[in-house]
């Protein structure tokens, strides 16, 4: 069978060279049957023919080239392609699709998969695609109901008593504990998470991981995107099993935990190897140097200051805090390295036994050790995979390095993990990999002329050019392939990526990562203060020269792009890099039909007010800058909106303080507030009135808010309409009399206005997530007929969004309909009492 597979490849090539041959030969004859030249515009036409001939040939016949790419075994690196497709349309559709019908469509669609896997045309893989895709969904499908996360569904203040699964320090002292849930109490959770993540402000002595914690705690939901498209955080937290996160009031207490299983034994005790470790190389490297060196051993990067952090990401070095491909490669290409050159060093041994093999079982050994201790994030596991792979074939004499190894470990991971697909972090490790396999590929292939002696600076020419080429060369392709994805997720690139690259790895490649990795294999031994000294060093110089790149202020801000055009560019980038033959311009044309629509001449439809998901934060963009009701807008949501629709500055607000605009209750009415936590005050309607009316006219000749302190904001758009933003809801009444739009933190059971103004709270925003409102065609028009609101969460009918549905009253959850239902009749006047209580003057 495997001589009638070789035979077959031979022919196909055969074949192939043999379409090329035809298409030299049809190029016009450069003399005429008489004998004479052809006159020059004939002779220029004639090689315009003959180059589009020589171009266009090769396509008449498809089969060709399929038989080629058959015969190089690029078949298979479609494999993880189609899977990760499918994974993909199950995480991006509307509702969970039917596995029933998922299942009958992998079952008929097998039999032709199976006996069109040896033809070479395009029938392969249509009916490769048509198996395998379904089988992606499946295995998204499978992920998603073994893990059945629980995420809580509105923020709670409760008394947590867990066990620790891990935890993390940063620089100042606070501690991020991730915690397995026992109980909860004052109030009881109906639904509670099995994991949360919460952050300890107060100095205390840590608590060991595996001993039992107890505390209050203000717990939160994982928020959803910032705006519609952007990363959806409570989808990654389903994922990674975290069901809320939050702080503790004060100090936490060690109490006694239950006996935990063999299982989490062993993962508490990973963790507990990681956290010493961690801690350790912080002991020996002070500042910002020891905890970068602690993140690229264990991926704690917390206690890493957001200053140094921002400088590494606008000079293109975010990736060497993130173990991936870079610090796997150098760490065991170190080993291997040192471990051949001590055993040569033994006389006789290298004679003797294979030296090169035992060095490669060394290092299978030391990424192994390395991937437990960092954590296991995906692009830590893809070059894991991959250098097990290279080593594995070391041992056998086989090719370490090849597009079927990286295909191989991304079919790995999806058959896992399918919804790695969606993680920023695998597609820009799998681009920047694919990438740099068949850049090198391409550049081994390239005709070789003979090398000089370098002229008058030979080294140029030599060992050390050939060094720098190869840095250069890695860096283009590296940040080249990774750009779609920068921009399609980070809507940020930096413009000086490269030279910040240039400059920094020679000093991570030959004195951080191989010092790191001496010093760590000579802890156990007490002799690790020099190397870590030297690591240290490395990286002040790293950073050093990482704020000096950041200083030249390049960072360019691109704003999100169409999501076709992040698909058609990603999508035909992968196919430029599988394909060899004249297919691959099949890629090359879907990426410029890509970049065509992501910067097609015009102004893209711009929301005019964004309102964030918890409505603390709102936002009126004008030409020239954005007016926000926070004088510090939260920097989490404000520079993902920023980035995401290229903001300009931030007015302020105006703060004014009127006296007297609210007016105690009476003592029975007081205590009445306090039994349904609703408002202790009431709103003196006629200085609220005033006060709001005069704030208004303040606004229409300000471009900014005109805020009340811990009252309200009111705020005059480009198209004229009134907002108002309250921080105390005993103003809701007369907000509603006087806006086009009334935005609230507190999660009021109240649908609407009866005034006809368009009333948001925290309850509705619950279920819509952040909003982006539009104005309508015609200029100046009223809010309630013209406007359209973009919600950010698309459905609620997906896993890791069905907890926003969640009523703890009934402990069911609530369809779309019964909800609108309700904020009817709320509309029509069935206001409960609270909400009475709440806006008398409502």
């Amino acid at each position: 069978m495997a001589k009638v597979k070789e035979a077959e490849g031979r022919e196909a090539l055969r074949e192939a060279d043999a379409w090329r041959t035809l298409s030299d030969v049809s190029s016009p004859p450069a003399v005429l049957e008489d004998g004479a030249r052809p006159k020059a515009p004939l002779a220029t036409l004639g090689r315009i023919e003959g180059r589009l001939r020589h171009v266009l040939l090769p396509w008449r016949d498809v089969h060709a080239a399929f038989a080629e790419e058959r015969a190089h075994g690029h078949f298979f690196l479609f494999v993880p392609v189609f899977l990760g497709a499918g994974a993909a349309l199950w995480f991006a559709a509307i509702s969970d699709p039917s596995v029933l019908a998922l299942l009958f469509i992998a079952f008929i669609t097998f039999w032709p998969a199976w006996r069109l896997r040896h033809r070479e045309d395009w029938r392969a893989l249509t009916a490769g695609a048509a198996f395998l895709v379904p089988i992606g969904m499946l295995l998204a499908a499978f992920e998603s109901a073994r893990l059945d996360t629980v995420l809580l569904d509105a923020p709670v203040t409760t008394e947590i008593t867990g066990r620790v699964l891990s935890r993390e320090s940063d620089g100042r002292g606070a501690i991020r504990y991730r915690i397995a849930l026992t109980a909860t109490r004052d109030p009881t959770l109906k639904r509670a998470p099995d994991v949360v993540t919460v952050l300890a402000h107060n100095r205390h002595e840590p608590i060991v991981i595996g001993d039992g914690i107890a505390g209050r705690a203000r717990l939160n939901p994982p928020s959803g995107p910032a705006l519609t498209g952007l990363n959806d955080f409570a989808f990654d937290a389903y994922f990674a099993g975290t069901g809320a996160v939050g702080y503790f009031y004060k100090a936490p207490e060690r109490v006694a935990a239950a006996p935990a299983g063999l299982e989490e034994r062993i993962r508490q005790e990973i963790a507990t190897w990681r956290n010493n470790l961690t801690e350790y190389i912080r002991s020996r490297i002070d500042g910002d140097a020891g905890a970068i060196a602690a993140a690229l051993v264990t991926a704690e990067q917390r206690a890493i200051s957001p200053e140094t952090v921002e400088a590494l990401r606008q000079a293109g070095l975010a990736h060497v805090l993130a173990i991936s491909g870079l610090n796997m490669v150098l760490a065991a290409g170190t080993f291997l390295v040192g471990a051949r050159m001590l055993m040569a060093l033994i006389p006789g041994f290298a004679e003797r036994y294979p030296a090169k093999k035992i060095a490669a079982v060394g290092a299978l050994v030391m990424v192994t050790l390395y991937i437990l201790v960092s954590g296991g994030a995906l692009s830590a596991v893809r070059s894991w995979i991959m250098i097990c792979v290279m080593l594995v074939a070391v041992l056998f004499g086989r090719s370490a390095i090849s597009l079927r190894n990286v295909a191989l470990s991304a079919i790995l991971i999806l058959v896992v993990t399918p919804s790695a697909i969606t993680n920023p972090g695998f597609q820009m490790s799998y681009a920047a990999t694919l990438g740099l396999v068949a850049g090198y590929a391409a550049w081994r292939e390239r005709p070789v002329k003979r090398e000089g002696r370098g002229g008058v600076l030979p080294a140029v020419g030599g060992s050390t050019g050939r060094f720098l080429g190869g840095l250069v060369l890695s860096s283009l392709i590296g940040g080249f392939s990774t750009l779609i994805y920068s921009i399609g997720h980070f809507n940020r690139i930096p413009a000086y990526g490269l030279a910040g690259n240039l400059l920094t790895m020679p000093a991570i490649s030959a004195i951080v990562m191989p010092f790191g990795l001496v010093a760590v294999l000579l802890m156990p031994f007490g002799l690790d203060a020099i190397p870590f000294a030297i690591m240290g060093k490395g990286i002040e110089w790293m950073i050093a020269l990482s704020n000096w790149v950041a200083s030249w202020k390049g960072e360019i801000v691109t704003g999100r792009i169409p999501p076709a055009a992040f698909l058609l560019i990603g999508f035909g980038g992968g196919l430029v890099c599988i394909l060899r033959t004249h297919l691959r311009h099949a890629g090359t044309l879907l990426v410029l039909i890509g970049v065509a629509i992501a910067f097609w001449p015009g102004d893209p439809v711009r929301p005019e007010v964004l309102i964030s998901e918890d409505g603390r934060l709102v936002a009126i963009l004008r030409d020239d800058g954005v007016a926000t009701n926070r004088a510090r807008p939260p920097d989490f949501v404000y520079a993902q909106w920023r980035r995401a629709l290229r903001l300009g500055d931030v007015v302020k607000p105006t703060m004014r303080k009127t006296a007297g605009l609210t007016v105690e209750e009476e003592a029975a009415a007081v205590e009445t507030a306090k039994k349904r936590k609703s408002s202790r005050h009431r709103a003196n309607r006629e200085k609220a009135k005033a006060a709001m009316a005069s704030a208004f006219d303040a606004a229409a000749s300000h471009a900014g808010f005109v805020c009340e302190t811990k009252a309200f904001c009111v705020a005059v758009s480009p198209n004229e309409w009134r907002i108002v933003t309250l921080d105390d809801v005993a103003f809701l009444g007369t907000a509603c009399d006087a806006a086009d739009l009334v935005v609230t933190q507190a999660p009021l059971r109240t649908a609407a206005c009866r005034s006809g103004a368009r009333l948001i709270t925290a309850r509705h925003l619950r279920r819509t997530g952040a909003l982006e409102i539009i104005p309508g065609e015609e200029e100046n028009a009223p809010f309630i007929l013209e406007a359209s609101t973009i919600p950010a969460i698309e459905t609620l009918d997906r896993p890791w969004s069905r907890h926003r549905t969640y009523d703890w009253r009934t402990g069911t959850y609530t369809s779309g309909n019964a909800e609108g239902e309700r904020h009817r009749r709320d509309t029509q006047g069935e206001i409960n009492e609270t909400d009475a209580a709440i806006s008398s003057d409502f």
